[in-house]
């Protein structure tokens, strides 16, 4: 019998992927569009407040998972200089592509490899990075504390991991209006430009309902194993931004 419910949760993890990686594929060349005009152009500043709150300095070495199309990634790139790198992964090819394809057209300097790979098998060795972020990403993954924990481990001792999130705002007003938006204009609008079949926009709404709330996200971040974990709340609660800490390694032995 556990055998048989150990399968079957391979089995749901396996299609939620396959489901995931398809719809983000179908809206690949729509996406950066749509995140700039669903967010009302706040979504830049969203991500240089998250490179602030994690403290790069010229020279970190960046990890940024779930990347897309590497918006964060890049703004991490253009923090740390040539004495740094980043690598930014994501399991939708057709997102990787579009990232590289920025690269090249702004000839950018600073180091930024964009490469394949699922965010709950990272392909790196314990201890790499200064930062592993990641952007509106993470409640995409199959398993939410695999996924946090993968991000923990290949980050160095003393290296901290962050999180950029969609979130309910806590005001009530707020909430029912954003909500309003949310759930009804922005599927609409989202579905329409992007000409999606699958209603991949009105899976974003679903999605940040289902994850957990600031608060619930700092627990699991500290089953991780983070410690010092931080959050900000952003544009009036409907983002935020969580910083953890691996433990140095003096504290872990």
């Amino acid at each position: 019998m556990p055998e048989s419910g150990v399968r079957c949760r391979i089995a749901n993890v396996t299609m939620h992927a396959h489901r995931i990686k398809n719809l983000f594929s179908a809206i690949a060349r729509h996406y950066d569009l749509l995140n700039a005009l669903l967010s009302l152009k706040r979504d830049g500043a969203w991500r240089r407040e998250t490179v602030k709150a994690s403290g790069v300095d010229l020279g970190s070495k960046v990890l940024d998972v779930c990347t897309g199309t590497g918006e964060l990634a890049l703004a991490y790139a253009d923090k740390i200089g040539t004495e740094g790198f980043v690598i930014a992964s994501d399991f939708c090819f057709e997102m990787l592509v579009i990232g590289d394809e920025k690269v090249e057209r702004k000839n950018r300097k600073t180091g930024t490899d964009f490469l394949a790979a699922d965010t709950l098998t990272l392909p790196f060795s314990d201890n790499i990075f200064d930062v592993v972020s990641v952007g509106f990403g993470i409640r995409n993954v199959s398993d939410l504390e695999r996924g946090i924990c993968e991000m923990t481990r290949v980050a160095a001792p003393g290296g901290r991991v962050v999180i950029l999130e969609f979130t309910q705002p806590v005001n009530p007003l707020f909430r029912s209006l954003y909500y309003f938006y949310f759930t009804k204009i922005l599927p609409f609008v989202g579905n329409l430009i992007s000409r999606n079949e699958d209603d991949a926009y009105g899976y974003l709404p679903r999605s940040v309902m289902k994850f957990p709330n600031c608060d619930a996200l700092k627990i699991v971040m500290e089953q991780c194993g983070l410690t010092d974990v931080q959050f900000y709340r952003k544009t009036f609660g409907i983002v935020s931004i969580h910083v953890g800490k691996k433990p140095d390694k003096i504290l872990s032995e």
